[in-house]
């Protein structure tokens, strides 16, 4: 793979690793029940300033030896990337990181809205406590509705 990959090529890849996920995982029964938020989003992608939106989501690039997990947080006024993380672990850690370094460049503002799709990751209770301290209010999309990775597409180049 090129060093630089857009999107659409990261995008392939990662369909590529959950059609493999999908086959050869175990799945086992989650022993804590679903955190219900609501999608204050609604599909409205577009704002008027900067600092009132941002989403995010995590994917995975192939990086020459083995998968990485790529989280972002994408600004919807400009369409950029705020921060972009690899770690080799899917986690909560990763998705935090990521939020703190976009809080962080952004001057820490307030009335944030942070919307992203329904993983693990982003319903943890220490997310949700990241989002809580930092006074950011949480959105997410409904089941099985990526919009957040569609906005994302064409917006990077890693």
């Amino acid at each position: 793979m090129p060093a630089a990959a857009t999107l659409n090529q990261v995008h392939a890849l990662n369909h590529g690793a959950i059609m493999f996920a999908l086959l050869f995982a175990n799945y086992k029964k989650a022993e804590q029940e679903h955190v219900a938020i609501p999608n204050k989003l609604d599909r409205q992608f577009t704002v008027s300033k900067p600092n009132q939106v941002g989403c995010g989501d995590v994917t995975y690039i192939w990086i020459g030896t083995s998968w990485a997990c790529l989280a972002i947080v994408l600004g919807l006024f400009a369409r950029r990337p705020i921060p972009w993380v690899l770690s080799l672990s899917p986690d909560s850690e990763l998705t935090k990181r990521a939020l703190a370094m976009a809080f962080e460049a952004r001057g820490k503002p307030k009335g944030v809205v942070f919307h992203s799709g329904r993983g693990c990751h982003y319903t943890s209770k220490s997310y949700r406590q990241l989002l809580w301290r930092y006074q950011i209010e949480q959105s997410m999309s409904r089941c099985g509705n990526c919009w957040v990775m569609r906005q994302l597409r064409g917006s990077l180049e890693v």
